[in-house]
């Protein structure tokens, strides 16, 4: 058989055991595996508002309001260590965190997720965006892998570069979630846009440094931090031009003494103290200015 004999029948051989399918009318059996594997969800229509969380604490919509972010959730459980998963971790930091803000009285707070959700990174600095949030707080707690004895917690503020090989690597690890180029600024060319957002996030940036030195001096005594304790990096969750945002990583679940304290009612009570301080003490510098 020729070489030009063997390529038709190539080619014409699937196209004959079509016809043959139709002529005759065969079936051709399909596993049932064919059967099962397809998810079908339903998505919102294009351009759909997100779906708002509750807000906790007085309703009076000229009081400060502070949205928590723990971050993961969902099919994202985050860092793990001695059977603890991060995005467990910090939903509980950030719902003791909420619970001693409204407790204490006059400032609303949202979470971004009350349960285990999954939210694009591109969602969470966004619904502080549309409730018009004062602050916002994005909890996280790392790992350190197989390195031993590496503890401490430190906050994160926007930075176009990273201030150290270290929170660089942490940026690529976190952004590579879900890609997000900053905000849209509508009926304005790329050009005045992006002049806006670098204006706007010069001054977040400003305020959002200003927080994370409040954390740090609040939870000097109760909070341990790491040598380095503040860090810049260009984290999408932190890139709303007009909402100051800290990511705070609270400490190493890989670190079984940290991992224990960052779930006990003990340590839960210790950060929601500290922070809450820093919290009001920013929110009431914030008012005055």
């Amino acid at each position: 058989m020729s070489l030009r004999t063997q390529l038709w029948l190539i080619f014409l051989a699937p196209v004959m055991l079509v016809g043959a399918v139709f002529a005759f009318g065969l079936t051709i059996p399909v596993p049932e595996l064919g059967r099962d594997y397809v998810v079908r969800i339903l998505l919102p229509e294009a351009g759909a508002p997100l779906d708002l969380p509750e807000v906790y604490g007085p309703d009076d919509p000229t009081r400060p309001l502070v949205v928590i972010d723990p971050g993961h959730g969902g099919k994202d459980p985050g860092a793990s260590g001695f059977g603890f998963k991060e995005k467990d971790v910090v939903l509980g930091l950030a719902k003791a965190l909420r619970d001693r803000l409204v407790e204490e009285g006059g400032i609303r707070v949202a979470l971004t997720r009350e349960d285990d959700r999954f939210l694009v990174l591109g969602e969470r600095p966004e619904i502080a965006r549309r409730m018009g949030a004062d602050l916002f707080i994005s909890i996280h707690a790392d790992s350190a892998g197989e390195v031993e004895g590496v503890r401490g917690a430190s906050i994160y503020t926007l930075s176009d570069q990273a201030s150290s090989q270290a929170a660089a690597r942490f940026a690529e690890r976190e952004n590579a979630a879900d890609r997000v180029n900053g905000v849209v600024i509508a009926d304005q060319s790329n050009a005045v846009g992006t002049i806006l957002i670098e204006l706007a996030q010069r001054r977040v940036q400003e305020t959002s440094a200003e927080f994370s030195s409040l954390i740090v001096r609040e939870g000097a005594e109760a909070l341990n931090f790491h040598p380095q304790a503040r860090r810049s990096a260009a984290l999408a969750v932190l890139r709303a031009p007009d909402v100051p945002a800290v990511l705070f990583e609270s400490g190493f679940i890989t670190n079984p003494d940290e991992a224990r304290r960052l779930t006990s009612e003990e340590g839960k009570a210790q950060f929601a103290d500290s922070m809450a301080r820093a919290v009001r003490i920013f929110l009431a510098r914030q008012s005055r200015q």
